[in-house]
């Protein structure tokens, strides 16, 4: 049995910095970036008898955006749903309730969010992004 549970308090720390650092999208991110991050964000712990087994934040104002991130399922429960679990507790609290925007961007699971009303961008030519040189010389060397 996993357990969803948004006290950050309970959050492994350790665990979801080796994972993200680990990661496609932020390989070699420091753990004061978690921190932050973690910090600035609603964020939610998955466990099992073993300890914490995923993750997954939302940054957000609470009313018309929401940005779902660090999505993150420990290799010993992947394939059980936990990824879409994660995400649709988000999508379905109340505390998210009008929010008329989630977003997110993934390489490989488009499928998982798919399940949970995710689809392409209806508008792709109105977004843009910054990114910091940093972070655009990571993504370059990625390619």
């Amino acid at each position: 049995m996993i357990e969803l549970s948004d006290n950050k308090a309970r959050l492994d720390i350790a665990r979801i910095h080796g994972w993200l650092a680990s990661s496609y999208w932020s390989p070699g991110i420091a753990r004061s970036l978690v921190e932050r991050a973690i910090a600035g964000s609603h964020c939610l712990g998955a466990y099992a008898e073993g300890g914490q087994v995923g993750f997954a934040r939302v940054i957000t104002d609470y009313a018309t955006f929401a940005w779902i991130a660090d999505v993150w399922v420990d290799d010993s429960v992947r394939g059980q749903g936990l990824g879409r679990s994660l995400t649709r507790w988000f999508v379905d609290h109340p505390d998210f309730a009008g929010i008329r925007r989630f977003g997110l961007v993934t390489k490989d699971a488009h499928g998982v969010y798919a399940e949970v009303g995710f689809a392409p961008l209806a508008r792709p030519d109105r977004f843009m992004e910054r990114m910091s040189p940093e972070y655009a010389m990571l993504l370059a060397s990625q390619s």
